[in-house]
């Protein structure tokens, strides 16, 4: 039975991670961080919401304290499971709060790729031990070609593709230093019903369940003339899993090679609430509209623009449906969002309900 490590399993990636690594016979070690809250929701598919609160261990899936930042840590868990696959999962992974906590978001996500690194090296793994970077379109920042590639220069925009670009030298520096398996997933725009309620893909079709619940008057956006690949993170792990079982380790990027503006997300959101909408305005001004009603639903709002925009992401999968033999339109652009519209739609009944049952 192989072992797998995943730090950031708590996240929409890393749930839908552990899950498909215990369907393949995986004895699976998830790292958690310590919280007064609870924050395990994404595992309950996995393991009960008791036995994830108490992280008491089911037969082949383990919860582990810890966090990437804490190099004494992180070496201790790397020694005493002794993992066959590493996937470095965690990260501050919000864009525009990397703006706000440039300092943090570079010790999470540069220094703590470094340290799995590290501990693999002087544990003295790098024989046994692959290891898989989460990396991101957000490394092409200011695209430099249209789409992007495993060879596109990079120009990150923001502090977050900026730490992101340490952690995908410093693993090709290991690589090539040390010979290990070490890896890096370029990974576009990837969601899902799992994915956080502040990322503007789950806020779209969170608002368009409240908005036409009758639970929420106004959707407020940022720039909806950015263009991005987006695909399904249920499919994009199998994806990171396929790279770890390649015969020799490079670096593919993984997105769909189909681009959509954040407008266009819009529509299809709320056309699957039967809401049309209609535009009106532009800029800063542009205004949707219920077409049915005449009520603006969506608005634009300047606090929602990056320092950096980013206008527009395409990757080129070529290379993972060449050598990986990895279909990344599995799911569509139009599936996936109604997949994320229908679960919010039954979130949102569920809220009702249980307000009601509480009035």
């Amino acid at each position: 039975m192989k072992k797998a490590l995943i730090t950031g399993v708590t996240g929409q990636d890393g749930s839908y991670l552990a899950e498909f690594l215990l369907e393949k016979g995986y004895e699976v070690h998830g790292v958690i961080r310590r919280s007064s809250s609870y924050n395990q929701e994404r595992l309950e598919d996995i393991m009960s919401a008791e036995e994830a609160e108490a992280i008491q261990n089911n037969e082949n899936f383990h919860l582990h304290y810890g966090d990437v930042t804490d190099a004494l840590n992180v070496t201790r868990l790397i020694g005493e499971i002794k993992p066959d696959e590493i996937y470095n999962l965690a990260a501050q992974s919000h864009v525009r709060v990397s703006f706000d906590m440039p300092g943090y978001t570079l010790d999470v996500d540069a220094k703590g790729t470094l340290n799995i690194l590290e501990a693999v090296r002087i544990l003295g793994l790098t024989e046994k031990t692959r290891v898989y970077q989460a990396s991101t379109s957000e490394l092409f920042g200011k695209v430099q070609e249209v789409p992007q590639s495993e060879t596109t220069p990079f120009y990150p925009r923001s502090p977050y593709g900026v730490a992101k670009i340490y952690g995908f030298w410093i693993t090709k520096n290991y690589r090539e230093s040390y010979n290990m398996f070490a890896v890096n997933g370029i990974l576009f725009n990837h969601e899902s019903e799992r994915r956080g309620e502040t990322f503007v893909t789950r806020k779209i079709t969170l608002a368009a369940a409240r908005i036409a619940q009758q639970k929420q008057d106004k959707l407020y956006l940022g720039n909806l003339d950015s263009l991005r690949d987006w695909g399904y993170a249920k499919d994009y792990v199998e994806c990171m899993w396929l790279i770890l079982q390649h015969d020799k380790p490079e670096d593919f990027v993984i997105a769909t090679g189909e681009m959509h503006s954040v407008r266009e997300f819009v529509e299809l959101a709320f056309k699957h609430v039967d809401i049309e909408i209609e535009w009106q305005g532009e800029g800063v001004e542009e205004k949707g509209i219920n077409k049915a009603t005449g009520e603006v639903i969506v608005e634009v709002d300047p606090k929602f623009f990056r320092p950096a925009e980013v206008e527009q992401l395409l990757g080129n999968p070529e290379k993972s449906k060449t050598l990986l033999n990895w279909n990344p339109t599995k799911t569509s652009f139009e599936d996936l969002v109604k997949v994320m519209v229908e679960s919010d739609t039954e979130k949102v009944g569920k809220e009702l309900f249980n307000r009601k049952m509480f009035d």
